[in-house]
């Protein structure tokens, strides 16, 4: 680990291989800035930094997506447009809408799926192709959620994991084979029809280490990678994987000088957690790339399944992929985890906790898979999102400025704030103004409604 001095003490930056870095609060939205200035609002992309991704990012994608360095630049342009569009024709759409999902080389194909032939024409409007299905996103969650009730009741050895596929639109179970399958759909009281099966003799495993090594170690017996940086009131700390370490199991930085404290842990249920770290240590923006080299993250925007998503480990360092679906759960030996992403991105036993990125969103921390980084696998994380909220943390981000006003209505009990987190759907007052939220994220100070139509929607 890479250590600074300040004023005689040591602040050593979270600066171990693939682990994102820590630094001081984010302000809260009081106090934003001076008034706007004029001109256009900013795009989506200049919004969350996707027209300035860095040159390691760049690299990185091309090498593990098969990518020139334009394609990598164009790809990260058109995932955080497109994010936006999907956003605001889910707002449209209403009830009828069957998820969203991007495409192609460069991620130039942005494809919306109806219930509703009538309204093929607001999505071709929006320059996204139109795709009308059987289901709607909310009758597959439905029967997500009956599977996920099933897997509380009855135990899931040869059916570890299950999803909602978007684009195939239906719940798909993996299973070892399927008289296995069809036992837990019954359990589920589904129809077969209505539920997918991947036969798969893989079965993921949580990524934790009790060899050794670098990034952070827990109770000197166990060893996990940094995944964000986070503040909660003054204390400073990072967010990690709850399967890493139990609330009150100490930790250690990878040059075993002591660092923090696991003050919350869930696992099994979720893989979330966060550390308290000690003030020999700073919180920084920063995710390790390759070669030291340091990418900073701007934000928490969930990306669409389709996009390109980069991760960081102690074990495995830089590997990126695919998002392939959102809200899978898993059956690990140690128990079922509901709302992962899966990914293709690889990953090795040490990597857990370590940060996904999409551009510079963070997206969430390494929990496990199957498969290694020499012939390839699928990879799982628990969304960042969710873990800023049930801890009340607030992610360390690039610094920011607002050039708007702090809201009249602040203080409303829906009025909008920064440091909050916000689904899809949701709507806000500010400036005596509702809003809609088009995409998953934690507010900014620089991200209030009225400047980032990438992320809200006037409505009334």
């Amino acid at each position: 680990m890479v250590g600074r001095h300040a004023t005689g003490r040591r602040r050593a930056a979270f600066t171990a291989l693939g682990a994102l870095a820590l630094t001081a609060a984010v302000p809260s939205a009081a106090s934003a800035g001076p008034p706007p200035a004029p001109g256009p609002l900013p795009t989506a992309a200049q919004t969350l930094g996707a027209d300035r991704a860095p040159a390691e990012l760049l690299r990185a994608l091309g090498r593990d997506l098969g990518l020139t360095a334009d394609q990598a630049s164009a790809r990260l342009v058109n995932e955080a447009e497109a994010g936006t569009r999907a956003g605001r024709l889910r707002t449209t759409l209403g009830s009828h809408f069957a998820g969203a999902w991007v495409s192609g080389t460069t991620s130039a194909q942005l494809t919306v799926a109806t219930t509703d032939a009538a309204q093929v024409a607001a999505i071709r409007a929006q320059g996204a192709e139109a795709t009308v299905v059987k289901r709607t996103l909310a009758d597959l969650n439905a029967a997500k959620e009956r599977l996920d009730a099933a897997a509380r009741r009855v135990r899931t050895p040869d059916t570890p994991v299950w999803y909602v596929d978007v684009p195939a639109n239906r719940v798909v179970v993996q299973a070892t084979d399927r008289q296995a399958a069809a036992a837990f759909v019954q359990a589920a009281g589904l129809k077969a029809g209505d539920v997918g099966v991947r036969v798969s003799a893989n079965r993921p495993r949580v990524l934790a280490d009790l060899v050794g090594g670098e990034a952070y170690y827990i109770d000197d017996k166990a060893r996990c990678s940094i995944g964000f940086s986070v503040t909660k009131g003054q204390e400073q700390g990072f967010a990690s994987a709850g399967h890493c370490g139990k609330p009150g199991a100490t930790t250690a930085g990878a040059d075993k000088s002591a660092q923090g404290e696991f003050r919350a842990s869930v696992f099994p249920g979720k893989d979330m957690s966060w550390v308290a770290v000690n003030d020999t240590w700073t919180a920084t923006p920063d995710v390790k790339g390759e070669a030291e080299q340091k990418v900073q993250v701007a934000g928490s925007v969930q990306g669409l399944v389709g996009t390109s998503v980069c991760r960081s480990g102690s074990t495995t360092g830089w590997h990126c992929g695919t998002v392939e679906q959102h809200d899978a759960s898993v059956s690990y030996a140690e128990g079922t985890v509901d709302g992962l992403t899966q990914t293709t991105v690889c990953a090795e036993p040490g990597d857990s906790g370590g940060p996904f990125v999409s551009g510079t969103q963070a997206q969430g921390m390494t929990s496990g898979g199957s498969g290694d980084c020499t012939n390839g696998g699928t990879t799982f994380f628990q969304p960042v999102n969710p873990v800023l909220q049930e801890f009340g943390l607030t992610l360390k981000t690039a610094e920011n400025r607002s050039t708007l006003p702090a809201p009249a209505d602040e203080g409303a009990a829906d009025g909008w704030r920064s440091g909050r987190v916000y689904e899809a759907g949701s709507t806000v007052r500010y400036g005596g103004t509702r809003y809609t939220c088009l995409q998953n994220h934690q507010a900014q100070v620089a991200w209030s409604p009225e400047g980032t139509p990438a992320l809200w929607q006037r409505t009334a």
